[in-house]
């Protein structure tokens, strides 16, 4: 069935998202606030500054008008900056007229409150107001979809019939969903792999090789399922799409931005120098911070976490720290800590 989504965030994520609903035959417009971008959207069919090669389909419309983009929409897609969606949230709750099915598809947690990101939604925008609330994630670079690489992600929410309409909403011959209950281990999956593709890059950076990406990846699962029990996930998500997936993906690809901004770290340059350059959000950074400060209020080890933080946030050696994470204590793996 046709539906009309509403696709808020024209980054390289939400642009290609769009051009799969477009692709499945869905009335789809993006939403955005720079009036150059969404002109070049809607006249040139092109998305420069965020998906330099791709043509998008003639049939996807971009606005910057919010009244617009949601006016009768089946379904909202955020896909903003974790920092932004409490705001545009807000604003859509003061607007909505009908009930749309609200999906996200961004990865992090909110400052000072460490919310997920559903969390906020559903404070934000009233139950009246809108259907159920469904988490979109997994191992996915917006440049390879965008090219109909083969890819698989997972649609989750408490209300699996919800799930599955998003997963109708999407599946195609290169586009897969898996529906999923776990909303706290997928959106925590999402978030926190941020935060060790930023190790994992840094160890490229520092000019380590193999046997220090898998140590680093191993053990950042680790922590990420630790801190995902003590929250009320279930330990099996972080072994599948939303958790192991996303993490080999996010540490292993030169199209991550937290891997990249990680890779820089390590060769010596500064965080606010590759912030300044990067030219899109590196999520994993302000992701470190809230989950340090999570995991402290909960009693949850997360070392690789602590150690980027100090990094990130303490001015510590990024060599002084890779020692002394190797100097910590010995452990016994299957004590899960």
């Amino acid at each position: 069935m046709k539906q009309k989504i509403a696709v808020l965030g024209p980054g390289s994520w939400g642009t290609a998202l769009a051009q799969v609903l477009v692709e499945n035959g869905h009335e789809t417009i993006l939403w955005g606030k720079n009036p150059a971008q969404v002109k070049e959207i809607n006249e040139q069919h092109t998305n420069h500054h965020y998906l330099p090669d791709l043509i998008l389909p003639t049939e996807l419309k971009a606005t910057i008008s919010l009244e617009e983009a949601i006016k009768d929409a089946d379904a909202l897609l955020f896909v903003i900056p974790t920092k932004a969606i409490r705001e545009v949230a807000h604003q859509v709750a003061a607007i909505v007229e009908n009930q749309p099915y609200i999906i996200h598809a961004s990865k992090g947690l909110e400052q000072i409150s460490h919310k997920r990101i559903s969390e906020v939604l559903a404070e934000e925008i009233p139950e009246d107001k809108r259907k159920e609330i469904i988490v979109l994630s997994g191992p996915s670079h917006a440049e390879e979809v965008a090219v109909h690489d083969i890819t698989t992600i997972t649609a989750a929410s408490p209300e699996l019939d919800a799930a599955t309409y998003v997963q109708e909403l999407f599946m195609n011959e290169y586009f897969r969903i898996y529906t999923n209950d776990d909303v706290i281990g997928v959106e925590l999956g999402a978030a926190l792999k941020n935060i060790i593709a930023l190790g994992a890059g840094a160890m490229v950076g520092l000019g380590f090789g193999d046997n220090a990406k898998a140590a680093i990846m191993t053990r950042g699962l680790a922590e990420i399922s630790r801190l995902g029990v003590a929250l009320g996930a279930n330990p099996l998500t972080f072994i599948g799409l939303s958790g192991v997936g996303d993490l080999i993906v996010t540490c292993t690809s030169v199209h991550s931005r937290n891997w990249r901004t990680g890779q820089l770290l390590g060769q010596g340059k500064k965080l606010e120098e590759i912030l300044n350059n990067m030219g899109m959000i590196v999520e994993g950074v302000s992701t470190t911070k809230a989950a340090l400060e999570l995991s402290k209020q909960l009693g949850v080890e997360m070392p690789i976490t602590e150690a980027i933080h100090s990094v990130l946030y303490e001015g510590k050696d990024i060599k002084i720290a890779a020692k002394d994470i190797m100097l910590r204590d010995g452990r016994i793996e299957n004590e899960f800590s």
